[in-house]
Order: C-alpha cells, then sequence, then structure tokens
C-alpha cells in the first residue's frame, strides 16, 4: 500500500497534477467512511447525520 501511496506522489509531482491531491483524499475519506459504517454502533450515529 506504500508503495502505491509513492508511486501516486511521484506521478502527481513528475506531471504537475496537483489539482488531483484533493480529489483522491475525499475518496480515501469517504471510503474510510464507507467501511466504518459497516459497524452497527456507528452505522447508527452515521446515519443520523445524513
Amino acid at each position: 500500500m506504500l508503495d502505491f501511496i509513492n508511486d501516486l506522489w511521484a506521478f502527481l509531482k513528475v506531471r504537475k497534477k496537483m489539482w488531483l491531491l484533493p480529489i483522491f483524499i475525499i475518496l480515501a475519506l469517504l471510503g474510510g467512511l464507507v467501511v466504518a459504517t459497516q459497524q452497527s454502533s456507528l452505522a447508527t450515529l452515521i446515519y443520523t447525520l445524513f
């Protein structure tokens, strides 16, 4: 996983595509939210927020 992140960072730096970094961060946070809501205790809290 760390190798993938290093390769992604090198790609963004070389190609000067830094505008993609916030998109990747938001996608990772949303993915983490989906994984976190699989647990029933946290799911009720998230569902009340949305």
